[in-house]
């Protein structure tokens, strides 16, 4: 068991056993959850797979190739289009 103390700000530091032990970096998000007398202290991972069907479709996915062409067309179009000195 590990032992912190709260700062004035009501701030804690985990300490670095914690966080090695539930992969926290910094930046990241944790969770606390009140149970009783105590909390628990989880870790929020985010990546794009918790995203996942959370909209609606708007329309087919026609693979990544086709996103990839688009892209490089409008990229180029741009560039294209930039005035000469900029």
């Amino acid at each position: 068991m590990e032992r912190a103390k709260i700062t004035y700000k009501g701030q804690v530091t985990i300490p670095k056993k914690v966080r090695e032990a539930l992969s926290i970096k910094e930046g990241e998000s944790v969770l606390f959850q009140v149970e009783g007398d105590h909390a628990i202290l989880k870790p929020i991972k985010k990546s794009l797979e918790n995203f996942y069907g959370i909209f609606p479709a708007t329309r087919s996915f026609e693979g990544m190739e086709v996103v990839r062409k688009e892209v490089r067309r409008k990229r180029g179009k741009r560039l294209i289009s930039v005035p000469e000195g900029k």
